[in-house]
């Protein structure tokens, strides 16, 4: 059985452009897996075409079946953590091990450290 975990520091899971994102990536694997990595990544949800995009990645080499190693991301200036009526964007990381499966948690990436929310004005 697999187990991958992230664990942001101090629990923080908004940040803003420039910010440093850190953390530790732990995991309990029945083999020794071929690829370990980290990824950094942006997507659309929504309606339409499905955007996706790998902003940046921490390999782990050497991993052992059973680990546990430090990361940390600097963030890009954009696109900002958005809420829309008909699209969303959507940042998060993501642990992969193959084989093995992944693990995830979303962040917020904004100026004001919040989600930028989009309503449909009102007539």
């Amino acid at each position: 059985m697999s187990n991958l975990h992230l664990e942001l520091a101090d629990g923080k899971t908004t940040y803003r452009p420039g910010e440093t994102i850190e953390g530790v990536a732990f995991w309990e694997l029945p083999e020794l897996p071929k690829v370990l990595e980290l990824r950094l990544f942006w997507r659309t949800q929504g309606k339409g075409t499905v955007d996706h995009q790998v902003v940046s990645t921490v390999a782990f080499d050497g991993a052992k079946p059973t680990d546990r190693r430090p990361f940390r991301f600097p963030l890009p200036a954009s696109p900002y953590s958005v809420s829309g009526i008909l699209v969303s964007i959507v940042w998060g990381l993501e642990l992969v091990a193959e084989p093995g499966g992944s693990a995830g948690v979303e962040i917020i990436l904004s100026p004001t450290a919040q989600e930028v929310r989009l309503e449909k004005k009102k007539k």
